[in-house]
């Protein structure tokens, strides 16, 4: 875990992870409990830290981008949409950040 920190893309992986968790909690745990049960608490913790995850995860993208010389058209975009999709960052993790982080 140490040696992720020490690098932009294996600080970008771990905030990848905590934006990918902090999505499906929002999704599958605080929306449901606000919706169906009346109780907005989830969300009004979650939201925050989501929005926050989110916006680190898209400005830490832009820089490792540029750091890398990823082209937009076919690296970049694709980290960046994986943000907004479940499970999407875990799977952006797998397939382009491990990759790049190992080269």
């Amino acid at each position: 875990m140490i040696q992720l920190l020490k690098t932009n893309i294996g600080r970008l992986r771990i905030i990848a992870i905590l934006e990918g968790i902090s999505l499906l909690i929002l999704i599958f745990i605080a929306v449901p409990m606000k919706h169906f049960l009346n109780n907005p608490v989830g969300t009004r913790i979650m939201g925050p830290i989501h929005g926050a995850l989110f916006l680190l995860f898209l400005f830490n993208t832009i820089s490792v981008g540029i750091d890398q010389n990823w082209k937009f058209k076919t690296t970049t975009w694709k980290v960046l949409i994986a943000c907004i999709i479940p499970f999407g960052t875990f799977y952006i993790d797998r397939k382009i950040l491990r990759k790049a982080q190992q080269a």
